[in-house]
């Protein structure tokens, strides 16, 4: 299966559309996304540590973010925290997906939504 048939027949799950856009903006670590991703979904979706750090890890097999270093403050045990960025498949995946999901508003609402004929 090529990139372009994984980008064009493969809407993203809301989780991982929401880490990408967390991701499109700046690095962050793994808590910084999780809050970011419940934020921006009016907390929706408020993941648990081993379904965040299994989505980073698919992200990461599929080459759509990286690894970019450390952050200078460690988490709560003093352990460096590890920062993600979006890679340039990753953003052509979120700048895909985003215009997929434009065009869905865009039909719907060229339709009377919620008017009966």
């Amino acid at each position: 299966m090529t990139n372009d048939s994984l980008i064009t027949n493969h809407p993203l799950t809301e989780t991982t559309f929401f880490i990408l856009l967390s991701l499109s903006s700046s690095a962050k670590h793994g808590y910084a996304i999780a809050k970011d991703v419940e934020s921006m979904s009016e907390g929706r979706i408020d993941m648990s540590t081993s379904t965040l750090y299994t989505a980073l890890k698919r992200l990461l097999d599929d080459g759509w973010i990286k690894r970019y270093g450390e952050d200078p403050d460690p988490d709560e045990s003093g352990r460096p925290r590890k920062t993600y960025i979006l890679t340039a498949l990753g953003r052509q995946i979120l700048n895909t997906e985003t215009m997929r999901l434009q065009s869905l508003v865009t039909i719907a609402e060229s339709r009377s939504l919620g008017e009966q004929v």
